[in-house]
């Protein structure tokens, strides 16, 4: 049975970066994909977990339906963000896209025991990024209902 609230509506995309040249490049390569979403951006771990749980000034905000999150924030990091998804049954299944500058063994690790969908290493090749995310989009798109063209 389809849930009508994600009937022919775009994919909600919460980008959480707080690098604006890095948040850019993602808008671009998301609006080069080629597919509805609509995006929103939060520049740190605090505030991507207010979207997330609906808290404060996004007590209205839609639930994600993909969320790309780079570990290096200001504040609570990435990783902080990711457990606390993750900790959630009702949020471990969004798909989560780790971005990150880092190179450490550790931190794929640990992001890879969180199950995260695909994990990017800064700077990122923008054709793998658009390809990560046409699948995602594939795998979101199983749980939508278009509306049938008249």
């Amino acid at each position: 049975m389809s849930n009508p609230s994600t009937v022919g509506r775009p994919m909600e995309i919460l980008l959480v970066e707080d690098g604006l040249v890095d948040a850019r490049l993602v808008i671009g390569a998301l609006e080069q994909g080629g597919f509805r979403h609509r995006l929103t951006l939060v520049r740190d771990g605090e505030e991507a977990l207010e979207f997330i749980f609906q808290r404060g000034k996004f007590a209205r905000a839609p639930r994600p339906d993909l969320i790309l999150l780079d570990l290096m924030l200001p504040g609570k990091s990435g990783l902080d963000v990711l457990n606390e998804v993750k900790s959630f049954e009702d949020l471990r299944e969004i798909p989560v896209v780790v971005m990150t500058a880092s190179v450490a063994e550790e931190d794929r690790l640990q992001c890879d025991s969180l199950k995260v969908d695909g994990y990017i290493i800064k700077p990122f090749n923008l054709e793998k990024f658009l390809d990560l995310v046409r699948t995602l989009k594939k795998y979101w798109l199983d749980d939508v209902i278009l509306p049938a063209v008249e």
